[in-house]
């Protein structure tokens, strides 16, 4: 599973995604490596794992299940401006 980053023009475009791994395994790792996403459409508790990011082929992606609200989505990319340092 995977948390879709790239913007629906894009994906449509290029023909490819850029995601964020999604894990139902609990992480020892903490922010920003991981983040936590608790919500009525996954069946678990999961976690973002942050620090692996992909870019996918739009064929691999399968249905859409959910969407991560704007300030939940604005503390995913943060967590990845401080693994890259900016």
């Amino acid at each position: 599973m995977a948390r879709i980053l790239s913007h629906d023009i894009f994906n449509k475009r290029s023909g490819t995604v850029i995601a964020m791994a999604i894990t139902s395994q609990p992480q020892k790792a903490g922010f920003p490596l991981t983040y936590p996403l608790e919500s009525k459409q996954l069946k678990k508790l999961s976690w973002v794992k942050i620090s692996q990011i992909r870019t996918l082929s739009v064929q691999r992606i399968g249905k859409k299940l959910g969407t991560v609200e704007p300030e939940r989505l604005e503390e995913i990319i943060d967590g990845f401006k401080q693994i890259v340092g900016i």
